[in-house]
């Protein structure tokens, strides 16, 4: 019994269906759905019972893009495995898969303990990798096949930061070929980076330093230049790809052909290309760098193309790509040389939330909600239905949500490790209450009671989204 909850009374919000039911939960997973108010879900009970009457009951959040501890330029992301995932139950997302890098000259293997090992024993929520493929050369090549048996299914390439994470088309293509033959699936920084170089090193001799020359240098046409050629590298190779965090229309327009010729092509995008826009990079006295981030914030012109992209399917996931840097001391390393800004935002606590108010504003539908947020990212990597959903056998992972609470962002009452918001001030209706992680409460009523090292490695499977 004391290992036993009921969710009573909530509105069970899924990428299919919507229905009012209590929800029961034993040893870590979904046990069974009733009606509520019917014989079978009153005849339940349990050492634990949530009153969900009047919320939203939906599956935990899947950000399937995180950095957490990130060494990039000079510094380190400031969010440890222990504060981000904790800061993310505070969001209402109860998975996150994050990204092991593979240092040039080393293997796969020593860039994946090496994250296993920031990990282990400090995550208030489950956790995944992905692997950042930085030298692809024959033993990677072979290590790849023996990562996707263990789980890590996934591998991401870098067309842009050259002399950092940077592959030329050729080595592109050879790790597709292999992932087209075991099964994994190729994550794709879609920029020109050889080309951005050059416009970096003209802007700067220029005298133009300040944080907005990031967007501009930093094109939206080479956004989609490179996306047009990871697509054709992977038809070439017959292998699926995901491209990760688009911003642009441009970029949208490339996937959108794509996928029009029946092409296993996939597109994320983030609540930062939504919602903030290249007007936040020239706010005055360097408060743009808090926004710097790669891909670059667009112009707000092209937001319309990406929330019609997402109510299209022609892009499948909204992730964060949290990568969070403190303005203080970190962002300010690129005072007088915005190429010396470390690139990233703080976004795992606010993403449930900012997308919770599209449904609001009606750009998106409630199950489209869920769907990007929480279903597509499990199916996408290889974790459905065990994460993404609320039925019987899938472990409890269940947020429930108040849809009229009202808040307002702020540093100030975020739970993130980092020293400014990047939507300050901003009003949102819905909110967070209670967070289960495999039966457990990880918050409870607004107030944390989870621990470091509840969360675990999750294994997955490979995608499950091919057509």
């Amino acid at each position: 019994m004391s290992s036993r909850t009921v969710i009573r009374g909530g509105l069970v919000v899924t990428a299919s269906d919507e229905l009012h039911a209590d929800v029961l939960v034993e040893d870590g997973r979904v046990a069974a759905l009733a009606a509520s108010g019917t014989p079978a879900a009153a005849a339940w009970s349990a050492g634990r019972t949530v009153d969900a009457t009047g919320k939203y009951v939906v599956p935990g959040g899947v950000d399937a893009h995180t950095h957490m501890e990130l060494p990039f330029g000079g510094t380190l992301a400031s969010d440890s495995f222990e504060t981000g995932t904790r800061a993310a139950a505070w969001g209402g997302t109860t998975t996150i898969i994050d990204f092991a890098v593979q240092s040039t000259g080393r293997s796969l293997r020593e860039g994946l303990d090496a994250w296993h090992a920031k990990a282990d024993g400090r995550c208030a929520v489950d956790y995944g990798f992905h692997m950042i493929v930085s030298d692809v050369n024959e033993e990677t090549l072979k290590e790849m096949d023996l990562l996707v048996e263990e789980g890590v299914t996934s591998f991401k390439q870098f067309m842009a930061y050259p002399g950092v994470f940077y592959s030329d088309d050729g080595r592109i293509l050879r790790a597709m070929q292999r992932a087209a033959g075991n099964g994994g699936l190729i994550m794709m920084h879609a920029e020109n980076g050889i080309a951005i170089d050059v416009l970096v090193e003209q802007a700067l001799a220029r005298g133009e330093t300040d944080p907005r020359h990031h967007g501009e240098v930093r094109k939206a046409l080479l956004e989609a230049e490179a996306t047009h050629r990871a697509i054709r590298l992977a038809q070439v190779a017959g292998a699926p790809l995901y491209v990760v965090h688009v911003s642009a229309a441009e970029a949208v327009a490339e996937l959108v052909r794509a996928r029009d010729e029946g092409l296993d092509v996939f597109g994320e995008t983030c609540p930062q290309y939504l919602f903030l826009s290249a007007d936040n990079l020239a706010e005055p006295d360097f408060e743009g760098a808090k926004y710097v981030c790669s891909t670059p914030l667009r112009p707000k012109e092209h937001q319309a193309a990406l929330w019609r992209g997402l109510r299209t399917n022609d892009l499948q996931v909204v992730s964060t790509d949290h990568c969070p840097f403190c303005f203080t001391g970190q962002k300010e390393l690129g005072r007088g040389d915005f190429s010396k800004i470390p690139n990233g935002l703080p976004g795992v606590e606010n993403r449930m939330d900012l997308l919770h108010q599209a449904v609001v504003d009606g750009h998106i539908s409630r199950r489209r909600w869920i769907e990007i947020a929480c279903a597509t990212p499990a199916r996408m990597f290889g974790l459905y239905p065990k994460k993404g959903t609320i039925a019987p056998g899938a472990d409890a992972d269940i947020v429930v949500y108040d849809p009229h609470a009202e808040q307002v962002m702020s540093a100030r009452t975020h739970h993130m490790n980092v020293d400014y918001s990047a939507y300050e001030g901003r009003r949102t209706t819905g909110r967070v209450e209670t967070v289960l992680s495999r039966g457990e409460p990880v918050i409870t009523e607004r107030e944390f009671t989870g621990r470091a090292g509840h969360g675990v490695h999750t294994p997955r499977a490979t995608c499950q989204y091919l057509t």
